[in-house]
This record gives C-alpha cells, structure tokens and sequence, in this order.
C-alpha cells in the first residue's frame, strides 16, 4: 500500500451542503395587506351624493365600469355604498319606477370598511361572510380607496403564480 493513501473517513461521505437557497428564503413572502393592492391599483374612488337619483348612479356605474359606488356627503365623509344588487333589488320592488328614487333610500348604510394595514385574507372572509364585493379603505378616518373582492383574488393568483415559479426554480435549479 502506498504511503500517501488514507482509508475513507465517516465525514467523506458527508455531502457539501450551500445556503443560498432555503426553503426559508423562497417562501418568506410577507403577509399582504390592502396597501399591496392600493399601491398597484390607485386610489381613485368613484362617490355620489345621497340625494342623487338611481337613474345618475346608473349612468356612473355603466359610465365607470364599476360595480358600486361610495356614498359621501359634500365633506367626502363616507355614509354608505350603492351596489347594483341594491338597484336590483329596488328594481324588483318597483319596476319602471327605480330611476327617480333617490340613493339614501336604497344605499347600504350600514357599511363594513377595511385599512391599509389589514391583511388580504381577513378582508377575504369578511367579505365572503358579508356576500359583499366592494370594501371602502379607510386611513384616519378618512376614505382613501375601494377594494373588490375581484381585486383580491388576481392579487392572491399572482402571488400563486410566483410561487409556482419559485417552485420550478427550486426543483430546477
């Protein structure tokens, strides 16, 4: 036997391992809230007054290619939303006599609102649980935003689609 030659050592077999990629690194999105989806979709808010008609509020939806509208007074304080199933529903309490009525007597009073700060699942399931679509964004009162349920789920599908990708490149390499 050649003096140079050593027997196989236990941490020979060991495999060398790289830490420039972790399970950690590839999932550690962070938590998204309505400011993600804000921040990519504008804060224009489409608003009328409550002594406007339904017949206007159905021109501005058709007009906006919206599927409601904020309610505010002349100070843009939020007091409630107008969906068209509201205009649906009225529709169907009084056919051909829908339009003159005036928005306060058919919008949502009542109406759920979200922040910046909460997170997308949360406003998720309330708006799931609710059977609503719109959510008007508040910050200090104040109303900066709408987000639709619409808005939330391409969010949560591009999210997919970047982790798919991630994915991929994990596996790939």
């Amino acid at each position: 036997m050649p003096t140079t030659y050593q027997g196989p050592r236990k941490s020979d077999n060991q495999p060398k391992k790289t830490v420039s990629q972790s399970t950690q690194s590839n999932f550690a999105a962070g938590t998204a809230t309505v400011q993600n989806i804000i921040a990519n979709k504008g804060d224009d808010v489409f608003s009328i007054s409550p002594q406007d008609t339904l017949g206007k509020a159905v021109e501005l939806l058709s007009e906006k290619r919206i599927g409601a509208l904020v309610v505010t007074d002349s100070d843009s304080t939020l007091l409630g939303i107008l969906s068209e199933r509201d205009i649906v529903r009225k529709l169907a309490e009084t056919p051909g006599k829908t339009l003159p009525h005036k928005v306060e007597q058919v919008m949502t009073s009542n109406v759920e609102v979200c922040t910046l700060d909460e997170t997308l699942v949360s406003v998720l399931r309330r708006m799931t649980d609710g059977r609503f679509r719109h959510m008007p964004v508040m910050k200090d009162k104040k109303l900066v935003g709408v987000v639709t349920i619409g808005d939330v789920v391409n969010y949560r599908l591009n999210e997919l689609e970047y982790e798919a990708l991630q994915l991929k490149q994990l596996v790939v390499g």
